[in-house]
């Protein structure tokens, strides 16, 4: 069930904030290893961005790839946000992997007083956040392609040209194997991490400072949006340099041995964007970031708060009915 809820949260805030997302991805894209005043800039900000895809590519594409997002953030929060399980047919046993939900009842991120210790906040979360974006990273590698798909006159990167998802998955698969689909993978690992620690420990931390204050202690609606909003603010600082060079890798094209074209790996990443681009470079999309991350994170994890309170009182109120 906690799986359930990590993911059918994630994927009600998705739904609403793939447009934001379409559009961070064509911004961190802009100018790909060109110095600035080299390169025509398209998307100025979000609501330029906005009108230009609209003009060029037609309102629908502002959800491009929303059909593997969704999967992807079913994927990636219900494993991070939930608990899944594993099983081993070999010994025919059932092994519960748990994640935060689960390591966090379990006071994996507290002290012995009930109080929460960073550094365990920050490794659980960031662990958690890795196993959830490796899980679904096939997902996110199509999604990134379908997302970065743009009219010749607007287009940076690389242009894979699918048809959609299903045709995605199949050309990639057919190419490249079970390994094509997993490219870019080890990238999303710093990404996950910095982004899954930064959201969870600050919304952790401020929910917790909340419930100090009886305004808060009475409006559960409340205090989840107040520290989601702060949680939205701290992950768009912290995930933007990783998330584009994650991006960057998941989405530059590859020869017949599926090497990429642009970067041979991470570090050649970094070190490309860095002369080329210089160190503003990692910030390109940071509004965007924000104002994908910002609403996301808000809808998430209220999302997440309300359904866990939701199912909490319905299990109580069944257990209430059996014993009468």
């Amino acid at each position: 069930m906690d799986l359930l809820i990590g993911g059918i949260a994630a994927v009600g805030a998705g739904v609403f904030t793939n447009p934001l997302e379409v559009i961070k991805t064509r911004m961190q894209l802009q100018g790909e290893l060109a110095a600035k005043g080299q390169y025509t800039v398209h998307y100025r900000n979000i609501l330029s961005a906005s009108y230009v895809i609209i003009k060029h590519d037609g309102i629908l594409s502002l959800q491009a790839g929303l059909t593997p997002a969704l999967w992807f953030q079913f994927v990636m929060n219900g494993t991070r946000l939930g608990r899944y399980i594993i099983q081993r047919f070999k010994a025919f046993k059932t092994v519960v992997v748990g994640t935060y939900q689960i390591l966090y009842d379990k006071g994996y991120t507290k002290d012995k007083n009930g109080n929460s210790i960073f550094y365990k906040s920050v490794l659980v979360g960031g662990v958690c956040g890795m196993l959830g974006a490796w899980t679904g990273s096939p997902l996110y590698l199509v999604k990134t392609h379908l997302q970065a798909q743009a009219a010749k006159e607007i287009a940076f990167g690389h242009q894979h040209n699918h048809e959609g998802a299903w045709q995605a998955f199949k050309h990639i698969y057919n190419a490249q194997g079970i390994k094509g689909l997993f490219r870019g993978g080890a990238s999303s690992m710093p990404r996950a991490f910095s982004g899954s620690t930064s959201q969870l420990t600050s919304f952790s931390y401020c929910k917790e400072w909340l419930l100090n204050y009886p305004t808060f202690q009475n409006s559960p609606v409340l205090t989840a949006f107040v520290a989601s909003m702060t949680s939205g603010v701290v992950i768009g600082l912290c995930m933007t340099p990783f998330d584009l060079i994650a991006l960057r890798l998941y989405n530059q094209g590859v020869d017949s041995e599926g090497r990429g074209l642009l970067y041979k790996n991470y570090t050649d990443c970094v070190v490309k964007i860095y002369k080329s681009e210089g160190l503003l470079g990692f910030s390109k999309g940071l509004s965007g970031n924000y104002f994908r991350l910002g609403p996301h994170t808000v809808l998430c994890l209220m999302f997440w708060d309300y359904y866990k309170d939701l199912y909490g009182r319905f299990r109580a109120k069944h257990r209430q009915q059996v014993n009468v």
